[in-house]
């Protein structure tokens, strides 16, 4: 069980339809069926990142990477998919927002996490039009506990991912 002091607060979210939102890098048409209405019969052509593309993810990493980059965030030199912001604690001291991003779950780190979630929700529709403190990432079961001294860290434990590996 491994366990992280947080002064901060910590919010995820799950981008909705994913490679849909993003432009398809491959060129490609289909036959319009019956769902089409009037269009039914016609070519058209595929202009969002459909699953199961060889190049769907990376148009919508690309495309996670420009909103993030929006908003003055650059990726981490040890991972691409940590990304970080400059910022300032209430009390004046300098340090950084994270944003650490899994295909479409995005988890940020910050004294003010609220703020950079809903604009991710501003260029992406959100599962739910959900933001929310994270109970799983990757995996793990995370939960917050508070400490004897009153502060409060967050825990991480792979036990239920383990179990379910184990079943497997």
């Amino acid at each position: 069980l491994n366990s992280l002091r947080s002064d901060v607060a910590i919010l995820a979210c799950d981008v909705q339809n994913d490679y849909l939102t993003a432009e398809c890098r491959e060129r490609g048409w289909i036959l319009a069926g019956p769902e089409f209405g009037s269009g039914a019969g016609q070519n058209m052509i595929v202009k969002k990142a459909p699953c199961g593309l060889k190049s769907s993810g990376a148009a919508f990493r690309a495309h996670l990477a420009d909103a993030l980059n929006a908003m003055d965030h650059r990726p981490s030199c040890a991972d691409p998919d940590v990304w970080l912001r400059p910022a300032v604690k209430p009390d004046g001291a300098e340090c950084y927002e994270h944003m650490l991003c899994h295909v479409d779950d995005v988890l940020c780190m910050s004294h003010d996490p609220k703020k950079s979630m809903k604009r991710i929700q501003q260029d992406f529709k959100l599962k739910d039009d959900k933001i929310a403190e994270p109970d799983v990432c990757l995996g793990a079961t995370l939960s917050k506990m508070r400490l004897e001294s009153g502060k409060h860290c967050w825990t991480m434990s792979p036990e239920q991912h383990v179990k379910a590996a184990v079943v497997n």
